[in-house]
């Protein structure tokens, strides 16, 4: 470690941890809440932030940033601890057990990993490499019995070699949308495994767990001790149905951003909403519209430019998929997608699409990259896109 870094750490402020190497980041982060020191660990290539004041029991997450600047969060230790309490009773965890995850430590769903497993006695493998034959290597090497990931990681390996990790037995994955291709990985890479998936944020934790693995439509039904409701823009309980913004209540939610804002972040009477839009079945299934934020009209249309990356990344051979929107003087704007994936006839994509959301509300032109710019997180980065489209893409 560097004389700064040292610094950061054994100061009385905010623990700020760099995310490499990483043992030494999981040592730092793991001694920081046994002491109760308020911590942070910072994405590679980030600067270390100016010293903060701490706070007991408390840390501090890096969000993805992939519409805008990333932003820090902070939460109590105790609302993850009781995640990972109900973590422990849904999943049967015993200190036996090795709980994996996979991507940088500033990742919050590779921390929560790391901690969940210090809390529950269980041996935490952390993977920080990107290549994916690596990833599916380690892991067989690891043995675990619960893996932490996203649907962008499970494509990701499904291109890592024809091995499978027999050990596993629950896939957990959240941070975006289930697709076949993702489903269809994790059913050939762990084939005693079950996939479960969940919707949250950063700023909730676990909002939904879903049974099926994304096959239905829906992200799930509330995670145990999550109240939901779908509101109107006036506060009003919307029925089943009808699309509205969602909120959250639950002993899970954050405390407060450390730095940076989200004008769609809001509290009402205990109940958090980030800006997601959608509505809730009869049965209590919560269906996704999209982010408020990302919305975009074509023709006085909303426009849900998730609800299109799903699609397509339903399709066969896609490996990454994002909507954005061009301006346009006649109708607002025209959605524009990017994609990567292997012997893709754009042609055909655009049928598809039009066929299945109209003409108005389909992609105009489809984009193929070789892959698709990403944030540490995996996600896609919507601003770098942003920018290639400004720039004639």
């Amino acid at each position: 470690m560097t004389v700064r870094d040292s610094q950061q750490f054994d100061g009385t402020g905010v623990a700020f941890i760099p995310a490499r190497p990483l043992e030494t980041a999981c040592e730092h982060a793991c001694r920081a809440v046994v002491e109760g020191r308020e911590l942070c660990v910072i994405s590679p290539g980030r600067p270390l932030p100016q010293a903060q004041d701490a706070r007991a029991g408390y840390l501090q997450c890096e969000t993805s940033g992939s519409t805008g600047p990333a932003k820090r969060i902070r939460r109590s230790l105790r609302s993850w601890q009781a995640c990972f309490e109900t973590d422990r009773k849904l999943w049967q965890i015993t200190p036996r057990d090795r709980i994996a995850v996979m991507g940088p430590l500033s990742n919050s769903l590779t921390l929560y990993g790391l901690f969940a497993a210090q809390h529950l006695g269980a041996t935490p493998v952390v993977i920080d490499t990107d290549r994916p034959d690596e990833r599916l290597r380690r892991l067989a090497e690891a043995a675990p019995m619960l893996l932490y990931t996203t649907p962008t990681q499970l494509r990701q390996l499904g291109t890592g070699g024809q091995g499978s990790v027999g050990s596993v037995r629950r896939v957990l994955a959240g941070g975006g949308f289930l697709d076949r291709a993702a489903r269809e990985a994790a059913a050939r890479l762990f084939p005693e495994a079950r996939l479960t998936g969940f919707y949250g944020a950063a700023e909730t934790s676990f909002i939904t767990l879903d049974e099926t693995g994304g096959a239905e439509g829906s992200v799930g039904r509330p995670y145990p001790g999550v109240t939901l409701r779908v509101r109107d823009d006036a506060g009003r309980d919307l029925p089943a149905g009808e699309t509205g913004t969602i909120w959250v209540e639950s002993p899970y939610l954050f405390d407060s951003y450390a730095a940076g804002t989200a004008p769609d972040t809001r509290w009402d009477n205990g109940f958090l909403s980030v800006g997601e839009l959608g509505w809730l079945s009869e049965s209590g299934a919560l269906f996704l519209a999209g982010r408020r934020s990302r919305m975009f009209t074509v023709a006085d249309r909303n426009v849900f430019p998730e609800a299109i990356e799903s699609f397509l990344l339903s399709l066969p051979g896609l490996t990454a998929a994002a909507v954005l929107p061009e301006p346009d003087p006649a109708r607002g704007n025209l959605p524009v997608a990017f994609v990567s994936g292997a012997d893709l006839d754009t042609s055909a994509l655009l049928s598809a699409c039009r066929q299945r959301f109209g003409p108005g509300a389909a992609p105009r032109r489809i984009v193929t990259l070789d892959a698709l710019p990403a944030l540490p997180s995996g996600k896609s980065d919507l601003r770098a896109l942003a920018a290639l489209l400004g720039q004639g893409a």
